[in-house]
């Protein structure tokens, strides 16, 4: 950035690894680094998963579509995982039974069927039911579908409230003593002997710096950016950025199943309960050459899938339904494909830094699922340079919030034993997006007066202080779209109530 001043506010000292990208792969590492005792940077330089780790399809699966591509490996791994963060995080991740109406024209029914059992098999299921043969001519499954969709499918995957695991991931680096800088950008990282020096800058211009022995580009859609504009180094590798977006209706079926439906360019459409009454319907598919910071869904995508809704739906939402839409930008690592949809979902590392020299790791590609998996072989990585690393610890241990001690729903009802004159539903809400942390949002309150003021919907002013205090939340849309969906549930007039409240409540005495 040229004619920035010279750095002279926070000096942050040195730190073992500066992480730069506070979307989910670099939330992961700072929580995989501060766990083994090292001391942990972190900056970023809008909200905490503000770019594509908020804007996913929200599911944690081993993707039955890469068998396709014989991308086994990384289904094998992404499914592994799948158990894994489901044991680790069970308030915000839990199982999900996907309908998959059989359409001939796009797959043979014995091609599908071995698809299915080798994804029952691939990755050691162990929590999750296997796949099985539906008549949708007779089970409820079928009753929103038309009626030629008569034979399909059933399998599992988990649902994850995306944004929330990048939030858990920092919480746990926090509390290992990691120091956490949202709205903090890089500007530039220089080597100076055997460490590096890392200038940012806060959104309200304050400087800081500080030195690292290693240096973590985590940045996504940005990682370009980093190596070239704040490094000034130069990559082999390349990042493909590639535009998905997803649209939010009313629910339009009954019955907690979701549906995968299939489409003649050989695509694959989700069709998901969302929020308890929405469903959450993508993603697209399109090259993306544009800022990632301006990403928004285009008019075509809409028909897009508005045509897969018709085709399979006997009375599917109309476009005038809509209830919200996002964007996301993958970044993709760039491996020549021709198809968006066949570009792989596998990450790669770039090292830059010969012996004696801090490293420079880059990160391209990678997906939500395996991200836990991504952070232990990125330090792998960075071993050669930390000599008394300490092992891998990130795969028994749950995350914060998710040491409920059996299942969700045993939880849930003690939970709301214990506060049993506030809503149940609002008591619901606390268990699912806190976890065991909900008894310290909630503390001694026992009735709604306790809660503080009501802003619509289920959004009181104790968790908006809550947020504000242990989650980073410092703009209306970190409470309301991204910690929360409480934007989904709340009127314009309420929205501008509850922004007027934040925008007093963050301004400086």
């Amino acid at each position: 950035m040229k004619g920035t001043a010279p750095v002279a506010g926070r000096d942050h000292g040195l730190v073992d690894i500066a992480v730069i990208g506070g979307g989910i792969n670099g939330a992961g590492i700072a929580r995989d680094a501060a766990g083994r005792g090292l001391k942990v940077l972190l900056c970023e330089k809008d909200d905490f998963a503000e770019g594509t780790s908020s804007r996913s399809g929200k599911l944690i699966h081993g993707g039955l579509r890469y068998l396709e591509y014989y991308e086994f490996r990384l289904v094998r791994e992404a499914l592994i995982e799948r158990e894994v963060l489901l044991a680790s995080a069970p308030h915000i991740i839990w199982p999900m039974r996907f309908v998959l109406p059989h359409s001939p024209e796009q797959r043979p029914a014995w091609l599908v069927r071995t698809g299915l059992l080798l994804y029952d098999h691939l990755g050691g299921r162990k929590q999750l039911p296997a796949s099985r043969g539906l008549d949708l001519s007779q089970g409820p499954e079928g009753a929103p579908l038309r009626q030629e969709f008569r034979r399909g499918f059933e399998y599992s995957d988990c649902w994850v409230d995306d944004s929330r695991l990048v939030i858990l991931n920092l919480i746990d680096a926090a509390r290992n003593g990691a120091c956490i800088l949202s709205r903090t950008r890089a500007l530039r990282a220089r080597r100076d002997g055997e460490t590096w020096l890392l200038e940012m800058q806060g959104d309200d211009g304050t400087a800081q710096v500080v030195r690292s022995r290693a240096l973590v580009n985590a940045a996504g859609p940005w990682v370009q950016d980093v190596i070239q504009g704040v490094t000034g180094l130069n990559s082999a590798q390349n990042v493909r950025l590639v535009k998905g977006s997803h649209i939010v209706v009313p629910k339009f079926w009954n019955g907690p199943q979701a549906y995968l439906l299939q489409n003649s360019d050989r695509r694959v459409i989700f069709v998901n309960p969302y929020e308890n009454d929405l469903a959450l319907i993508g993603t697209t598919d399109i090259p993306y050459d544009g800022r990632a910071e301006e990403v928004a869904i285009g008019a075509d995508e809409t028909d897009y899938l508005f045509q897969v809704l018709r085709r399979y739906f006997r009375m599917p939402p109309q476009p005038s339904e809509i209830v919200h839409a996002f964007s996301g930008v993958r970044p993709l690592y760039d491996d020549n494909a021709d198809n968006p949809s066949a570009v792989t979902r596998d990450y790669v590392f770039e090292v830059h830094g010969a012996e004696g020299a801090p490293p420079l790791l880059s990160i391209f590609g990678g997906k939500i699922t395996t991200y836990r998996r991504l952070a232990e072989q990125a330090m792998q990585r960075l071993a050669p340079w930390f000599a008394k690393l300490s092992p891998a610890w990130t795969a028994d241990r749950p995350l914060p919030g998710g040491a409920i001690g059996g299942s969700f729903d045993d939880f849930a009802r003690a939970l709301a034993r214990d506060y049993r004159d506030l809503p149940q539903k609002l008591v619901h809400h606390y268990a699912r997006l806190y976890g065991t942390r909900a008894r310290e949002l909630l503390g001694s309150a026992r009735v709604l007066a306790d809660l503080g003021r009501q802003f619509g919907g289920d959004l009181y002013e104790c968790e908006a202080a809550y947020l504000r205090e242990t989650e980073w939340a410092r703009r209306p849309a970190d409470f309301l779209d991204r910690r929360t969906k409480h934007g989904l549930h709340l009127t314009p007039a309420q929205r501008l109530a509850f922004e007027n409240y934040i925008q007093s409540a963050m301004r400086p005495e």
